[in-house]
Formats: structure tokens, C-alpha cells, sequence
């Protein structure tokens, strides 16, 4: 018995149907409107690691280990050489995209600015000055002064065997670039502010980087509180912390202390324990680091201060439970170098301290 037509006539009746036929054409409506605000469905797969996009901020970078977790594609502030490559191994070339030469690569890169070019060497001289009364400030700004201690030098660029300093005696936090005192390699001060006094300490370990390291522009050193604590266990920097891989062998332990740096030869074994590399720590003393610009050699300081804070809390922490703090793989760290490890990078995260800086001071440094 199939039942009372008029039963049917109720159930379908005309409201019914075009209730029905709306329900539809809503379904209909909001499928193709997901499909049309997300290219990336059904038509057109999501792109991976391993799509080629040619827009520079969606450059693809790959995982050393192909079992390792993927990494999201990330623009990156460095191009593929190190800060030294001639400390440069096999094993720290910067992974490629498959199917890019290392040309094609450095093509896709963001360009990211750098340090301005000059063709006036005087001209120069003055922008670098004034660069440097601007880290040493930034130096008294972190507390890195300790009394008279501590010192910056950039190489001159009209004449190169000479360099820049702070003067002895003149606080971090008041110097201006014409304060600055020119040294020659005999320990001559041979232009300069008011006051020319000069720190035998000072002389002795930057003559001597200067000397062993012309690719050096900038070199610092200070007794900071977490640099002197972690230069007393005699060890190098572990690494622990994203931070850290900057220095992934790319930092040296100097292993002697013989007081005050006021031998020649003290000067020279340190410049030769720092090598090719962009830091160095001195036992039982504090920390130095180099760069081909200001603002790296500040970076790196300021990056390697935090990053001996990191490890002195870790270890710290990790020893009060019995425990020790996990350490990055050598190739991830190598990995994460080629980004945040090259001079460039130490420049450009070096820019936005000099900034604040300078917005904080109305550039009085420059006077």
C-alpha cells in the first residue's frame, strides 16, 4: 500500500522544494568560493620544500638531513659564503635547491641592504668614526664598561696600518667621534680629541689582530659580567641555542692569562689563537670578537655575551637536576650558520641597536 496521494502532496510541496533547491545552491555556493580563495586546492598542489618558486621571499631551503624534521621556507639575510671562507669545509656548504646552481640561488635571495660604499676615503673615515662612537656608547649602554677597561678599534681607511680607538679614561657612554684617538703600529697617537692618552692593553692585542687580519675593519673587546664568568671555566661555547650555531667553529679559546696584556708577544698569540675566526674567548679575562664592519664586531659581542648567559643558566640548571643541556648536531648547526652566522647577518641584526641609538641620543655621538 503505498499511501494517501495526499500525503505526498504535503511532504513535497512547493516551499519544500524551493527550500531544498536553496540548501543546494548554498552548498554549491560556499564550495566554489573555498576553491577560489585557496589556489592551492584540488587544481594546484601546496608548494613544498621542493617547488621552485621564483619569487625571492619564497626561496626554499632544505633540510641536511632528508629524515629531519621539514623546515618552513624561510627568506634568509645571508648569501651562501661564510664570514671566513677560507675556514670554509666540505661539510658547512650551504644546502641548495635541488635543481638550483649557486648562482641561480644567490639570484632568488632577498637583497637585503649592507654596509654603504664609499669612493672618498676621507669621507669614509668620517662615517666610520662616527660608527664607532656609536658602539662604544652602545657598549656602555649593555654595562660593559668597567672602569677604564675595554676598548674598540676600526682600521682607518685612508691609511690602513693605523686605526681608531677610544681614548684611556673617557667613559663609554659620553664618547663622541671626535674623541677619537689615531694610532700608528709603533704605538704613536698621531691624531685625535683632547684627550690622547692611550691603553697599553689596547695597543698591544688590536696592533696585533690589525696586523694578522686585513680583512678585519673592527675589533672589541670588554670585561662583560657573563663573558668574564663563562672565560673562567676554560672551556669553549657549547652549542646549545640557535644563537650559538653563529659561532659554530667559528669562535677560539685562549687558554693563557699572564696578567694585563701589556707583552708584544701576548698581543700576537692572541691574534693568533683567533685565526680566521670571528671570536675569540680569553680565559679567565672576558670576551673579543672582529668583524668586517662595525656593526658586526658589535653584534657578535653583544650575540656571544647572551649567548655565555644561555649556557652558564643551562648548565646551571641541567647540573642541579643531574642532568646536561642537549646539544645541536654539528650539521644542523652548519646548517643554521650559513643564515645567521655570515658578516652580512651580523650587520643587518646589528642595525636596528645603532638605531635606537641614534633616535635615543639625536646622534650626539657624531659630534
Amino acid at each position: 500500500m503505498l499511501g494517501d496521494p495526499q500525503l505526498y502532496s504535503h511532504a513535497y510541496s512547493v516551499p519544500s522544494v524551493y527550500i531544498f533547491i536553496l540548501i543546494l545552491a548554498l552548498h554549491l555556493f560556499f564550495k566554489l568560493q573555498s576553491e577560489f580563495t585557496n589556489p592551492f586546492t584540488n587544481s594546484e598542489p601546496r608548494p613544498s620544500l621542493s617547488s621552485h618558486s621564483t619569487h625571492p621571499l619564497h626561496l626554499s631551503i632544505h633540510s641536511p638531513n632528508p629524515s629531519a624534521t621539514t623546515r618552513t621556507p624561510t627568506a634568509t639575510m645571508a648569501p651562501p659564503s661564510a664570514t671566513h671562507p677560507d675556514h670554509e669545509t666540505p661539510s658547512t656548504k650551504a644546502p641548495l635547491e635541488p635543481g638550483l646552481t649557486e648562482a641561480q640561488a644567490k639570484v632568488q635571495m632577498p637583497r637585503f641592504p649592507g654596509p654603504p660604499k664609499f669612493t672618498d676615503k676621507h669621507e669614509e673615515r668620517e662615517y666610520l668614526k662616527g660608527r664607532l662612537a656609536a658602539a662604544l656608547r652602545i657598549f656602555g649602554k649593555y654595562g660593559f664598561d668597567e672602569g677604564v677597561a675595554g676598548h674598540i678599534t676600526i682600521r682607518d681607511p685612508v691609511d690602513p696600518t693605523t686605526f681608531w680607538v677610544n681614548p684611556f679614561g673617557v667613559s663609554f657612554s659620553l664618547m663622541k667621534r671626535s674623541d677619537l684617538i689615531q694610532v700608528d703600529h709603533a704605538g704613536t697617537v698621531i691624531a685625535g680629541g683632547e684627550v690622547r692618552l692611550l691603553n697599553s692593553a689596547a695597543f698591544m692585542i688590536h696592533s696585533a689582530i690589525h696586523k694578522a687580519r686585513p680583512d678585519v675593519l673592527c675589533a672589541a673587546h670588554s670585561h662583560s659580567i657573563y663573558g668574564r664568568a663563562f672565560c673562567a671555566l676554560g672551556r669553549e661555547l657549547d652549542i646549545i641555542t640557535q644563537d650559538a650555531c653563529a659561532f659554530h667553529n667559528d669562535h677560539a679559546l685562549y687558554t693563557t692569562f699572564n696578567g694585563i696584556v701589556l707583552a708584544e708577544h701576548e698581543g700576537r698569540d692572541i691574534a693568533a689563537a683567533l685565526g680566521p675566526r670571528k671570536a675569540a674567548l680569553l680565559q679567565n679575562h672576558g670576551l673579543l670578537t672582529v668583524g668586517q664592519s662595525v656593526e658586526s664586531a658589535v653584534f657578535w659581542f653583544l650575540s656571544l655575551e647572551k649567548c655565555c648567559q644561555a649556557q652558564l643558566m643551562a648548565d646551571a640548571a641541567a647540573g642541579g637536576r643531574g642532568g646536561a643541556t642537549i646539544k645541536v648536531g654539528d650539521e644542523e648547526a652548519a646548517y643554521t650558520y650559513k643564515t645567521i652566522g655570515s658578516e652580512l647577518a651580523g650587520w643587518f641584526s646589528a642595525k636596528p641597536t645603532f638605531d635606537v641609538l641614534a633616535k635615543e641620543t639625536g646622534e650626539e655621538y657624531l659630534l
